[in-house]
């Protein structure tokens, strides 16, 4: 579940060891006697349910079983075939929802099989241990293939073309790769700059080149790439945080949760980051308890998280809904956000209890208010559409079909930027593997 942050009794100033507890590793990894007890628990169901429930199909009773019969490197290679980023969907998937909800250990008294740790345990053991890339890249094709963003989406896609012979040129637009893996989850959840060693072992295939600090609409045009390359694939996630037009809500202290993660997790040295003494975080996804959790583990004395909605409307999982409540965050449901005051920076942040009132969400007419030095929005996301305008999009998200075409030929796209299900790392994972596979058939009719 995670544990308490710890609190400097004599200073509101974290010490540096107060902080490095509370920026441990949330799920441990397991040692080889939990490894074995946990492996051996496992049905090995045939037609298993957690397979079916996993978006990248992984083999989950092959794996475990393999990791109960001593092979950790053939378990990484049974997962990684499935998922190459299966090492950070083991330590920030929602697996508590997805594969281990549907473990028919679940059915009686029993705790389902620890699927995501075990995962854990056999991708980091290839990854420390392998002498060589357990995938080998198809002899040359001659083609070359453009992929738009290097987040999960795009290098899954980019990897996929890769082992298929094909070559491929990654244009990102920021310093680093991986997208949300490196810039938008806890810290906790991505201790030892994992996401950059998982980065570094997709590029050790070969046939893969990142141009950073290339961005689609200035330094990248499609249209361009549509003459240069064989083929394109737009994988650049959901670029802009929403703001909320409300009185107040252009004073200082008020900024986006995403920057604030992704600056705690950029930061050489966390003990320069100050979210406030009294932090109000507003939303209901994974998101606002990634903020307010670490708000909290950075030192805050409060902080409050509001929700317009009631605890199972919320998109966090009930599991980080733990998290943020046995880190001491206080959640408030059913309100709604209606100003913020202060001079220049925000003093407190005023809201409104609501309802479902006649079917839709309305106020009651009763304001609170809430001290706060910081708010952070966590209130979703939108896509930055700059340079596609020769593109279809529906509901705000590029259109493509089943195979992941776009409406224009040879052009595909994949991840947070289409509709294609849960906006989760495991799902735009899935998205680029399938992409690739179409990419390559479209490339081998041409």
């Amino acid at each position: 579940m995670g544990q308490r942050p710890s609190q400097s009794v004599d200073s509101p100033v974290l010490s540096w060891q107060e902080l490095e507890d509370n920026f441990k590793d949330l799920h441990p990894a397991l040692n080889a006697q939990e490894i074995q007890v946990e492996s051996t628990r496992c049905l090995y169901c045939y037609d298993a349910p957690c397979i079916q429930a996993c978006p990248t199909s992984i083999n989950i009773p092959k794996f475990i079983r393999q990791l109960a019969t001593g092979n950790p490197t053939g378990s990484a290679k049974t997962i990684l075939t499935s998922n190459i980023m299966g090492g950070t969907c083991a330590r920030a998937c929602p697996t508590e929802v997805l594969c281990e909800q549907r473990c028919v250990l679940n059915d009686g008294e029993h705790e389902p099989i620890k699927i995501g740790q075990l995962q854990r345990s056999a991708v980091d053991h290839l990854l420390d241990t392998a002498q060589e890339h357990p995938f080998m890249r198809a002899p040359e094709t001659g083609k070359k293939v453009a992929v738009i963003g290097a987040g999960p989406a795009g290098l899954s896609c980019a990897h996929g073309l890769a082992r298929l012979g094909h070559r491929v040129v990654v244009f990102e637009s920021r310093a680093k790769a991986g997208g949300l893996n490196e810039y938008g989850l806890a810290a906790y959840k991505m201790v030892d700059d994992f996401a950059a060693r998982e980065v570094e072992f997709i590029l050790q295939l070969g046939g893969i080149d990142i141009q950073y600090g290339k961005a689609l609409g200035s330094a990248v045009s499609l249209t361009q790439l549509q003459q240069d390359y064989d083929a394109v694939f737009i994988g650049i996630g959901l670029g802009k945080a929403h703001q909320l037009d409300l009185a107040g809500a252009d004073l200082s202290g008020i900024g986006d949760a995403i920057e604030f993660i992704e600056q705690l997790r950029q930061a050489d040295d966390i003990s320069i980051m100050k979210p406030g003494n009294n932090v109000v975080v507003i939303g209901g996804g994974n998101t606002a308890i990634d903020a307010a959790v670490q708000s909290k583990r950075l030192g805050a004395d409060q902080v409050t998280l509001i929700y317009r909605r009631g605890a199972h409307q919320m998109g966090a999982t009930e599991f980080e809904q733990d998290l943020a409540a046995i880190n001491g965050v206080n959640v408030i449901h059913w309100a709604m956000p209606v100003g913020f005051t202060g001079e220049s920076s925000v003093q407190s942040a005023e809201f409104e209890h609501c309802a479902i009132i006649d079917g839709k969400l309305s106020g009651n007419g009763e304001i609170f208010s809430i001290d706060a030095d910081c708010v952070l929005l966590a209130v979703g996301q939108y896509m930055v559409d700059e340079g596609l305008n020769s593109l279809d999009f529906e509901k705000g998200k590029i259109s493509v079909d089943e195979h992941f075409k776009t409406s224009l030929n040879g052009v595909y796209a994949g991840g947070d930027c289409v509709h294609s299900g849960e906006d989760l790392t495991v799902q735009s994972v899935e998205d680029g593997k399938r992409a690739a596979k179409a990419i390559n058939e479209f490339l081998v009719e041409v």
